[in-house]
């Protein structure tokens, strides 16, 4: 190639065609006249603690096959070093490393080292190929003649271009781009860069001429991580690699200064554990690599995003008070300036570069990060960001904001709803006494207490909120008015419900009913669990008024408040399982069952631990299991009942897990022990009348069994005739006193037969059955036990039958004969039944009792299209096509 001796060029000396301009004493001369450096056309050398992770080395094979790699990644993350090691383990391949000199290089000085890099490593070039002599230009003929000489080898020369993000000429990148397309497979180009070069690469992808190595890949993983540690020397717990690996998030130069900060220490698990990156080579590394090549303005920008954990350019600006966050950003990270983008226009800092922001904000801007703060909580409120926004509102110590944020956003009740309870304790537990004269910081207060089950602070905070409430700013029907006012209401109605006092709880659900008129229906739509607290709440205030009526109708609507959300999880629950106590208080224990393991499946389908769940379930599968005499599993499930939410810890909890003991210690012959267990009584504003009339029979079962009648019947009074389950106990106390044609008439004006379950008129039916047999009159008698027996059987009720006493024996029927089923023709097989789940028996133990689709969706609380599902699938596993052959087959098999 013919120039002119360009302004910098030595007048003295020769011109090498092979080796550009030179002088004799020195050798070889870039275009300034100075002489090569060494160092830019070396191989660097891996330290002795280099971990070779074969993962990224055979990835990086990948470059023998395409014409272009890249290796893309953030300052430290280990690229030289990983391609300098692959280089090595690979001697047999002709490779010419150059490292790029600084921004604003020329052309022609670029070039002019490339060419040195070739000879270095032995690539013979020509007389017509010679090295630039103007700094700041090439001319086409040297690509071009370059191009043609490396198509023309018989293998390819591998071109490392380390630290190519320096390389901002477009006109470099563009002529590279020509050499590489037509050095047809006598070239092989790896880039080693921060950013991403100006070559189209979305044309090597297409064509897939292109491997890459991206940060993410970068990243050491937990186990190479530890090898690393190893080759410094360090052993460590797997728990303490995982921990530093989630704080450098895998970035090598993290992990190596964290590796030599430990090997000076005493105990290198706790040196990790405490290592301060603002007081490190870490620290000194960002600033320089990092911080200090950005603008001021872009220096500033990233200062102050430091406080923010997650952020898009709406967000950055609001913080940083300027217009232009997302091409900043943008530019950041595609410069791998550790700003990550996590997708959706969403960014986040790397950890340890944030924590050295945040120092340096501090000694920097001091006094700026609460501001920093308060600027994020009103943007990410502003954009329905709660969550977000209470962090950094508790952040800039604004308990003000931060509780009336929470209260204003109806999110008041996920205190007690599982997902972020334990979140929001830990957050507003940092509120202090005075955080906020507003009534939502005491709201909020109230709140927290109750969720611990605090009953006393809690109400107390309460009265406080109320009061402030009258002195509240805002407008009198102003929407943030009405929330403060719907707060107080869910809580005065959980007062309401710990303390028994329904009449409280029903003025409560009044006042937020008549306030949800003035809050906006997307709010109310954004926190299903409000509601569906609010109508547990009522429910089992209801329910331990005695107003069973009014209970199902509540738990019901709160049972069917938001299926599927996790917030709503905890109040479908309880209230399922408070609908299943219902059922046992009515004599009705498969139903029950049926929907206290449905209370079971809502609360394990979300992921809510045991004791955040409602207790009530395992009480009702307690009393399930008295009434089948399975009376050790029915202690377990006592054991566990305790282990409930403390704010679900209600009256109607106690009082049932106390009769439910109650009734177990009498099964098992302990009258002491069952007096015991309902002996003190549940503490509570109200009388529940259900409660102290089974407390009555409880009592009175005891003195019969301790040979008092007269005692036991002097207990009648406090016994509600209007509920069948207690007529019938009432009926069966005057029936042990010898008084059975009183226990008949007791029966009789209760109408048990026509209101009850099958525990309550199987032992209705006994009474009947006794009071006969005490009459002579043993027809009568026979026909009722063989009632009794067959509902006690298809319930599997055997503690009715057990407690009916001896007098029993010669009424019962024979043991039930089994008749062979029909012999099925020769060669006709009976089809193996396949195995039904759960919910297919259930469905078909309904069939068999003649229940109709829309019934046992009814009974299973299920759609009726839920229930088709099931009787399809069954009728296929049973091999038969309608109900009556499914009821058969089902029978035949043993499954009925």
């Amino acid at each position: 190639m013919e120039h002119d001796a360009g302004p910098h060029e030595p007048q003295t000396g020769s011109h090498d065609p092979q080796t550009g301009p030179h002088d004799p004493q020195t050798g070889p001369h870039d275009p300034h006249g100075d002489p090569f450096l060494r160092t830019r056309l070396a191989v660097p050398a891996p330290p002795d603690t280099f971990l070779r992770r074969e993962r990224l080395a055979g990835h990086l094979d990948g470059a023998l096959r395409t014409p272009l790699t890249m290796v893309n990644g953030s300052a430290g993350a280990g690229k030289t070093l990983l391609v300098a090691d692959w280089v090595a383990g690979h001697p047999e391949l002709p490779v010419a490393w150059l490292t790029t000199d600084t921004d604003g290089q020329g052309a022609g000085m670029f070039w002019a080292y490339l060419l040195q890099a070739l000879r270095t490593c032995g690539v013979p070039l020509p007389g017509d190929i010679a090295s630039p002599a103007d700094a700041n230009r090439v001319g086409d003929a040297l690509p071009t003649r370059l191009a043609a000489l490396l198509g023309g080898r018989d293998r390819p020369v591998i071109l490392v271009l380390d630290e190519f993000d320096r390389v901002t000429a477009p006109e470099i990148a563009a002529q590279l781009d020509f050499l590489l397309r037509h050095s047809a497979q006598g070239l092989r180009l790896v880039l080693v860069t921060r950013t991403e070069p100006l070559l189209p690469l979305h044309r090597y992808r297409a064509a897939g001429e292109l491997t890459e190595i991206r940060d993410a890949e970068l990243a050491f993983t937990p186990g190479e991580a530890a090898r690393l540690m190893e080759a410094h020397g360090l052993r460590l717990s797997p728990a303490a690699v995982r921990g530093v690996v989630e704080r450098t998030r895998g970035w090598a130069a993290g992990l190596r200064l964290c590796a030599l900060a430990a090997e000076q220490a005493p105990d290198p698990e706790l040196c990790l554990k405490e290592f301060e990156a603002d007081r490190s080579a870490v620290a000194d590394f960002l600033l320089a690599e990092v911080l200090k090549r950005q603008d001021d303005g872009t220096q500033e920008l990233l200062l102050r995003v430091s406080v923010l954990e997650r952020f898009g350019p709406r967000l950055a600006n609001a913080v940083t008070g300027r217009a232009d966050a997302e091409g900043v950003l943008a530019r950041l990270h595609r410069g791998n300036a550790f700003v990550q983008h996590v997708g959706h226009g969403v960014y986040r800092l790397h950890p340890l570069f944030a924590e050295i922001l945040r120092a340096h904000l501090r000694m920097r801007r001091p006094g700026l990060e609460p501001e920093l703060h308060r600027r994020a909580a009103v943007c990410l409120r502003t954009a329905g960001a709660l969550p977000a926004a209470l962090g950094h509102g508790a952040a800039a110590d604004d308990w003000e904001f931060t509780a009336s944020a929470l209260v204003d956003d109806l999110a008041l009740g996920q205190f007690f709803t599982g997902p972020r309870a334990d979140i929001l304790d830990a957050l507003f537990s940092r509120m202090g006494p005075r955080g906020g004269d507003g009534p939502a910081p005491e709201i909020v207060r109230a709140a927290a207490r109750l969720s611990r089950g605090d009953l006393a602070g809690g109400a107390v905070r309460l009265r406080r909120a109320r009061e402030r409430t009258g002195r509240y700013d805002g407008p009198a029907d102003g929407t943030d008015t009405a929330a403060v006012r719907m707060g107080c209401a869910l809580l005065d109605a959980l007062v309401a419900r710990l303390s028994g006092a329904p009449g409280r709880a029903e003025d409560a659900v009044r006042e937020a009913e008549a306030l949800r008129e003035l809050l906006p229906a997307e709010l109310l739509d954004r926190h299903p669990e409000f509601f569906a607290l609010l109508l547990d709440h009522l429910g089992s205030a209801r329910l331990w008024a005695g107003d069973f009526a009014g209970a199902r109708t509540a738990l019901t609507r709160a049972a069917a408040t938001g299926p599927g959300a996790p917030a709503t999880a905890l109040p479908r629950e309880d209230a399922l399982a408070r609908l299943a106590l219902l059922d046992v208080l009515h004599g009705r224990p498969g139903r029950a069952e049926r929907t206290a393991r449905a209370a079971l499946a809502e609360t394990e389908r979300s992921g809510i631990a045991p004791p955040a769940s409602s207790g009530v379930e395992r009480v009702v599968l307690a009393a399930v299991a008295v009434e089948r005499e399975e009376l050790a599993q029915a202690r377990e499930l006592l054991d566990t009942a305790g282990e409930s939410h403390p704010a679900l810890r209600d009256p109607v909890l106690e009082a049932g897990r106390a009769l439910v003991a109650a009734r177990l210690h009498l099964a098992n012959g302990e009258p002491g022990a069952a007096w015991k267990a309902v002996g003190t009584g549940v503490p509570a504003d109200t009388v529940s009348p259900w409660a102290r009339g089974e407390t009555a029979l409880v009592a009175a079962a005891v003195d019969l069994a301790e040979g008092r009648p007269q005692d036991a019947v002097a207990l009648l009074p406090e016994v509600p005739r209007d509920q069948p389950a207690c007529a019938v106990g009432a009926a069966r106390v005057l029936l042990a006193a010898g008084r059975p044609e009183a226990a008949v008439r007791l029966l009789d004006r209760a109408a048990v037969d026509e209101h009850a379950g099958p525990a309550v008129t199987v032992r209705a039916a006994l009474v009947r059955a006794r009071a006969a047999d005490r009459a002579g009159d043993a027809a009568s008698a026979r026909r009722l036990v063989a009632h009794a027996v067959t509902e006690a059987h298809r319930e599997g009720l055997r503690r009715a039958l057990a407690e009916a006493g001896s007098w029993i024996r010669p009424y019962l029927p024979p043991g039930p004969r089994h008749r062979p089923a029909p012999p099925r023709p020769t060669g006709s097989p009976a089809p193996p039944v396949e195995e039904l789940s759960g919910r297919e028996r259930d469905v078909l133990r309904r069939l068999a009792l003649a229940m109709s689709t829309e019934e046992i969706a009814a009974d299973l609380y299920v759609s009726v299209n839920t229930v088709k599902t099931h009787l399809k699938n069954a009728y296929r596993k049973l091999s038969v096509g309608r109900r009556s052959e499914a009821v058969r087959r089902a029978r035949e098999a043993g499954l009925l």
